[in-house]
């Protein structure tokens, strides 16, 4: 009966655990769906700026002098790792860990290294590697306003454009579907012209139009707008495909438990029966001594 009991408690205890992963799916699932209208809403603003800026910048002659498409020698580099405040969200967390270790190893055998660590499980990770951060910073997950990530990407440009890296990456994973993320290792900066949209074959759209005050003041303006909007983005991508990787992990979390549910309930059976008979013996075996 001991062994019994045991197994009810160890039932009870699935049961419990399967409730809250069941409740832990449901609000990612409407975290998830909130990220990814966001991801949404940003997209069609994204891609004006940027077909807006490819045909005058590849018009221009002395686009090269605009601070973030000037490439200088890479001495000093600057690594944002962009992962989640909390785990529960299966492999989405360790496949930015693991590839940031492989960049920072590679990058730090001939350049000076400077990290941001965006996410508390980045930022525990350089702390247990030893690797001083440069920034941390939380609480980007959810609905995160486009002002904050304005004022984190600001800061980021001014660094470039003061010449204190000469080249920025960002690691993150990229949405794809709920089931899906894809690791990203991307170049943030310096800018190339090909990196930018264009769907236009050449310059000559924008050939009887008057820019006021001039085409470099509008670039110069349009580009770093353009470079926060992608910022943000970023951080709507892994917020999405965060809840995403959580909503998933739950859901297989749920299932698991279905499972070891159906198999404690027929060991259980078989055990409860296998006592029962043994009593029944036991009853029978003193009847037939008396």
């Amino acid at each position: 009966m001991a062994n019994l009991k045991g197994i009810r408690v160890r039932i009870s205890s699935v049961k419990s655990t399967q409730q809250i992963t069941k409740a832990m799916k449901m609000v990612s699932a409407a975290k998830f769906k909130k990220a990814q209208d966001a991801i949404l809403r940003l997209r069609p603003y994204a891609n004006k700026i940027n077909d807006i800026i490819a045909p005058i910048a590849k018009g221009m002659d002395d686009i090269a002098l605009n601070p973030y498409f000037q490439h200088r020698e890479v001495k000093n580099i600057l690594l944002i790792s962009v992962t989640s405040d909390k785990g529960l969200c299966g492999s989405f967390n360790s496949y930015v860990l693991r590839e940031t270790s492989k960049v920072y190893e590679q990058l730090s055998k001939d350049h000076n290294i400077s990290v941001i660590a965006i996410g508390k499980k980045v930022n525990d990770f350089f702390i247990r590697k030893g690797i001083p951060v440069f920034e941390s910073i939380f609480d980007t997950s959810g609905n995160l306003p486009f002002l904050i990530a304005e004022e984190i990407a600001e800061r980021i440009l001014k660094s470039f454009a003061e010449k204190k890296f000469d080249e920025i990456r960002i690691i993150y994973n990229a949405y794809k579907n709920p089931a899906v993320f894809i690791t990203t290792n991307e170049k943030y900066l310096p800018l190339k012209l090909d990196s930018i949209h264009d769907d236009h074959k050449n310059h000559s759209e924008y050939n009887d139009i008057i820019f006021e005050p001039s085409e470099e003041y509008i670039i110069n303006r349009l580009i770093p707008a353009s470079l926060k909007v992608k910022f943000y983005r970023i951080l709507l991508e892994s917020n999405a495909a965060e809840h995403g990787a959580r909503m998933t992990a739950m859901d297989k979390a749920t299932e698991n438990a279905d499972e070891l549910l159906h198999e404690l309930k027929l060991y259980y059976n078989k055990e409860r029966q296998a006592a029962i008979t043994k009593e029944l013996l036991e009853i029978v075996s003193g009847a037939a001594g008396m």
